[in-house]
């Protein structure tokens, strides 16, 4: 009887961690907006930092991000446990920020001449701050490691609620296990690769000086050279995949969480041929995506104005 009962914990534990991680895998898809976006950000935050700093930094945002996350597994395992009937709002609210986040950076790109003396600005004060020795780096690192884990508060919890969604059918005990694997995994993978792109320059300027020309040392200082013109273009790339991941993520979110939209988009969609009914959706969450997006920006650009008014 006790073999047997031990057998029958066991399979209970296996067919539990079996669903975390299927359920981890699902959550992990509908949060990849926020990710692309979350490796731009913090990649980003360590501009105006010297170098051997860039590691200590990224560590220090890190271990605030998982305190933050820390906070929010249990605010979404008490929301879940008993207010279920909150999950949809919050999702349709972080559905509405990650369009109207994204909006704001396509409207900054768009009206980038309006911005360019800004931008400008402020890389020369960060340029200046890092040479100039009465400047107090240590007090700036701290600004810029508080400002970060500010904003990964805002994008952990954007990752809680669409991983909270994604479970919310599930046992508690399910939920638990997913978010909290999430959290860890994520946390480590996305600032395990801020450290790698961030240090990417040095590791191509160190291959690049590499003497001599015997075995694979050519071959090494080309590489190194590909990673130093490679670094710019990878900032770009994931900025850009983060915002427009960010529109289909958001998008999806807000269409089904309207039944209504949802239903007519299927229906529109449903009658398109073959690979076309995918694609048809993706773009229907897009369209949502980019005109929510503009919404939420032109009514906090409003409200903005009208308490400047004030």
């Amino acid at each position: 009887m006790a073999a047997a009962n031990l057998l029958a914990l066991i399979d209970d534990i296996a067919t539990l961690l079996d669903d975390v991680a299927l359920m981890t895998k699902v959550a992990a898809k509908k949060t990849a907006g926020v990710l692309g976006d979350d490796l731009a950000l913090n990649a980003e935050q360590v501009s105006g930092v010297k170098a051997d700093r860039e590691l200590p930094v990224v560590g220090a945002v890190a271990k605030g991000s998982l305190l933050n996350k820390a906070i929010l597994v249990p605010a979404a395992m008490a929301i879940s446990a008993w207010v279920p009937a909150l999950i949809t709002p919050l999702l349709m609210v972080g559905g509405a920020y990650l369009c109207f986040e994204g909006f704001e950076k396509l409207w900054h790109r768009i009206t980038h001449s309006a911005h360019a003396a800004e931008d400008e600005a402020h890389h020369a004060s960060l340029l200046a701050a890092v040479e100039n020795p009465a400047i107090d780096l240590v007090a700036m690192e701290r600004d810029k490691i508080r400002g970060a884990i500010r904003t990964d508060f805002i994008l952990s919890a954007e990752i809680i609620a669409i991983t909270l969604g994604s479970v919310a059918g599930q046992p508690l005990v399910t939920q638990l296990g997913v978010l909290v694997t999430v959290a860890v995994v994520l946390t480590i993978g996305v600032y395990g690769l801020v450290a790698a792109i961030v240090k990417m320059d040095d590791a191509g300027l160190a291959l690049s000086r590499i003497e001599g020309d015997g075995g694979l040392r050519p071959a090494l200082r080309a590489f190194g050279r590909l990673l130093l013109g490679a670094a710019p273009w990878l900032m770009k790339f994931l900025a850009l995949a983060g915002t427009v991941a960010m529109f289909l993520v958001g998008g999806s979110i807000l269409v089904h969480g309207a039944p209504p939209l949802h239903h007519a988009i299927e229906t529109i969609t449903a009658a398109l041929p073959g690979w076309l009914h995918a694609i048809g959706g993706m773009v229907a969450d897009l369209g949502v995506g980019l005109v929510a997006g503009a919404l939420v920006l032109a009514g906090v650009s409003l409200v903005q104005k009208l308490r400047g008014k004030n």
